[in-house]
């Protein structure tokens, strides 16, 4: 009950911040913790009851179309209130959804309206921080008298320009050699994404492994995240994930690191562990980093992403010089310097910590691998299918994977409505969730393919092998962007170890994990004609379907299983001075 009553108490507060500063934000954040048929209803209804009220609720009609993922009606409404007499305050927040959709001329242009008074600073901020312009931001609500707000974005901008924790030393700390303990951002089994079973089955190989495993998820997660039943500790498969969730939370950036580093360390104390692990962000780093040095022991960096870049992907391209990204990419640079090791998933990823000022010696390849369930020989795709409740007949293709702009989804569904006239056959299968969603689900009523696509939402982790195995053809259709470039995905991996045949846009990080012609086809990114003409070889060659996925197959039962992962993790961990 106490905890039940702390998480209420943080949920509240993180809540009414939010509610205070970005109330747009707050009510689109709480529709992605919902299921999205809930959120496709109500937002439906909204439309529905404030479409024959004209401009009078813009703002209404606005978000919900947004939420529905029906871009261009987002854009007429954004377009048209400039003209529509509306108010400043009215404008200010149809900003705030301009933002939110990536519409910046509509935001710019709602921001003329709305004027530069006291009213507006919050959207005017939220303009410049967009844009990456961090200090900017902190002035605009300065000036304003925004003190509050101002403050808790400029305790971000001081850990971006280089502030860090401060712990006192543990003198006599005795480390457990063969314990250690990870600091994430999220995990199982609040957060499902490719990252968090990346670390679940790279923790659960080291517990096999014979290593004692913990790991900590960042300060006021899961809560913050709507999960308000949360407990101090899950265990899934022997490992076991602590919640950090101090009651009250500090206030402002830097104050809840520190709170972090205090908490971290009051648990390192207790478990004792040999070697602290990291991944990314650089706020994980910087944490992990003071806990170590004062506890005397090395620590382990995992640049698993480059989050710089994911940041950027959405955003366009003069934000690469921006304030925001330069700090970032600055801070990550500077943590893997000061880390004993750094961890990281392929060869492009390499190049780029080397060129960075990382001695190569110090980096670990840990490759995206799969456990032991896909040792197991796959079924047919339609035994699978029928195991799922989906049809059995026909070709279907698709992808598991989540729901962002840079997995560059559309590509994919504009290849299969290219395909549908001459292949009946042919249905598409998207497994997961995320912010693209509404999107593309309107894409398909726009393309005429809606009966062809199934969407499942996000699915259980159990089932995720199974619904690699339903598909014919596993599909990769990312942008052409500097993140997709250098970042290697997971699930490719786990479709190949499936037997699938994988088809990719042709980048450099996934010209690691797909052999040409070998293990499945590369496509030029962003061309759903190349993407057709490929899908259209697997889908009339079903010969040619079983080859790729049995060379596949092989390749990645050869060279990536977490078990290994976990033994080359263990000798760098001693090579860090960590075990012997």
């Amino acid at each position: 009950m106490l905890r039940l009553l702390g998480n209420l108490r943080l949920a509240a507060s993180t809540a009414s911040t939010h509610l205070s500063d970005d109330p747009v934000l707050l009510a689109i954040q709480i529709s992605r913790r919902l299921p999205s048929g809930l959120v496709r209803r109500l937002a439906g209804m909204v439309e529905a009851l404030t479409r024959h009220r004209g401009s009078h609720l813009p703002v209404a009609r606005a978000l919900s179309a947004h939420l529905l993922g029906r871009t261009a009606t987002v854009a007429s409404i954004l377009r048209s209130a400039p003209d529509a007499g509306i108010g400043a305050g009215s404008a200010g927040r149809l900003a705030d959804v301009a933002l939110a959709a990536g519409m910046l001329h509509e935001a710019d242009a709602l921001l003329a309206r709305a004027g530069s008074s006291t009213a507006t600073a919050g959207q005017r901020a939220r303009r410049r921080w967009y844009d990456g312009d961090m200090t900017g931001a902190v002035g605009v609500l300065r000036e304003a008298g925004r003190d509050r707000h101002a403050e808790r974005l400029a305790g971000e901008v001081r850990v971006y320009e280089g502030w860090t924790p401060s712990l006192p030393d543990v003198p006599g700390y005795e480390p457990l050699e063969t314990t250690v303990l990870h600091l994430l951002t999220n995990s199982l089994p609040h957060t499902g994404s490719g990252y968090a079973q990346r670390t679940h089955s790279l923790l659960k190989a080291q517990l096999d492994a014979g290593w004692t495993v913990h790991a900590a998820t960042r300060i006021g997660y899961p809560v913050q995240v709507g999960k308000i039943f949360a407990d101090d500790v899950d265990v899934l498969e022997g490992v076991s994930y602590h919640r950090l969730l101090p009651v009250p939370m500090a206030r402002g950036f830097e104050r809840r690191l520190q709170q972090q580093a205090e908490e971290l360390l009051e648990l390192a104390r207790e478990l004792r562990p040999g070697v602290l692990h990291a991944t990314t962000p650089f706020v994980n780093g910087i944490v992990v980093e003071e806990v170590a040095r004062a506890l005397g022991i090395p620590w382990a960096y995992e640049a698993r992403g480059q989050l710089a870049d994911t940041w950027a992907s959405t955003r366009p391209a003069y934000v690469k010089t921006s304030e925001r990204y330069r700090l970032f990419t600055d801070r990550e640079a500077q943590v893997m310097r000061n880390a004993s090791l750094v961890v990281t998933l392929g060869e492009a990823m390499k190049q780029g910590i080397v060129r960075k000022g990382v001695p190569e010696e110090k980096i670990l390849l840990s490759l995206n691998a799969v456990g032991d369930e896909y040792l197991e020989e796959p079924v047919a795709p339609g035994d699978a299918r029928r195991g799922l409740g989906l049809p059995e007949d026909g070709v279907f293709v698709g992808t598991v994977s989540s729901l962002v702009d840079y997995e560059g989804l559309p590509t994919l569904l504009r290849a299969v409505a290219l395909l549908a006239p001459t292949h009946p056959e042919l249905r598409c299968l998207i497994v997961g969730d995320g912010a693209a969603a509404p999107a593309l689900k309107s894409l398909t009523l726009e393309l005429g393919i809606a009966s062809r696509v199934t969407f499942t939402g996000r699915v259980p982790r159990h089932q995720a092998r199974s619904y690699h195995q339903a598909l014919d053809v596993f599909v990769v259709p990312r942008r052409d962007l500097d993140v997709t470039s250098a970042v290697t995905p997971l699930k490719p991996v786990e479709a190949m170890a499936c037997s699938r045949p994988v088809v990719a846009s042709d980048l450099p990080a996934l010209r690691e994990i797909v052999q040409d012609g070998v293990t499945g086809l590369l496509v030029e990114p962003e061309k759903p004609t190349d993407l057709a003409d490929a899908i259209r070889r697997l889908v009339d060659h079903a010969s040619v379907r079983t080859e790729y996925g049995s060379n596949g197959r092989a390749q990645a039962l050869a060279t990536r299983v977490w078990s290994r992962n976990a033994a080359e993790l263990s000798g760098a961990y001693r090579r860090a001075g960590g075990t012997s």
